[in-house]
């Protein structure tokens, strides 16, 4: 790299980390809570001995985990205002980055709640908890223990998909990254920049998904 490539790439460092922090974390973090909601709800449907909550949870998840992510975006932003219903572009990447984290956390979750053992059920109705009270006290927390690696994997490749988001103009990390690149002709300089930023963000998270684990480690019945 000359100097001139070096000077590029040291003065377009921080507006493609800020546009990481300020557009593609918020992002992923919005979606990825709504997505955890969401797929908590799926899941205690999947579960359910109610058919018709059971089915309805499946085909959602079949339809989610079907077809791709793109596609969904797309659908959100440029098909939803066929039928009237007209985002902005930040509402529809939440949306669409949601509804894909609750299809694919949710069986995250059920299979973590089923990994659970039945005799933790049973040691709950001993001591006179109803079946909620259990779940809430007992079964989610182990099942947190159990789902956190896989959880927090979906929230990794989440960050990494808030990218797509630039095709419906959102301003995030990527989307910086193209306006740099256009501006200076550097496609290749700029998208590996924009690349190694990428890596940088996820060796943090994983570093936060260790410490959770850790912490959650009391939760786990021996």
């Amino acid at each position: 790299m000359d100097s001139s490539g070096w000077q590029l790439f040291l003065d377009s460092f921080w507006p493609i980390v800020w546009g990481g922090l300020g557009g593609t974390i918020p992002l992923a973090l919005a979606s990825f809570a709504i997505g955890i909601v969401l797929a908590l709800v799926v899941a205690l449907m999947r579960i359910s001995k109610n058919r018709v909550l059971s089915g309805v949870a499946r085909f959602y998840v079949s339809v989610i985990r079907g077809t791709p992510l793109l596609v969904q975006l797309f659908v959100i932003f440029y098909g939803m205002p066929a039928v009237g219903i007209v985002l902005d572009p930040w509402p529809s990447a939440i949306i669409a980055f949601s509804l894909n984290v609750g299809g694919y956390a949710a069986e995250i979750i059920r299979a973590a709640i089923l990994s659970v053992p039945k005799g933790q059920w049973e040691a709950g109705y001993t001591i006179g908890m109803s079946s909620g009270t259990t779940l809430r006290r007992i079964i989610l927390p182990q099942a947190a223990r159990v789902s956190v690696p896989p959880l927090s994997n979906t929230f990794i490749s989440l960050v990494k998909d808030t990218s797509l988001a630039s095709l419906i103009l959102v301003t995030e990390l990527f989307r910086v990254s193209e306006e740099i690149a256009a501006f200076s002709q550097e496609f290749m300089l700029i998208y590996l920049e924009a690349a190694l930023i990428y890596w940088l963000f996820c060796l943090v998270l994983s570093s936060g998904q260790s410490a959770l684990e850790r912490r959650l480690d009391r939760y786990v019945a021996v």
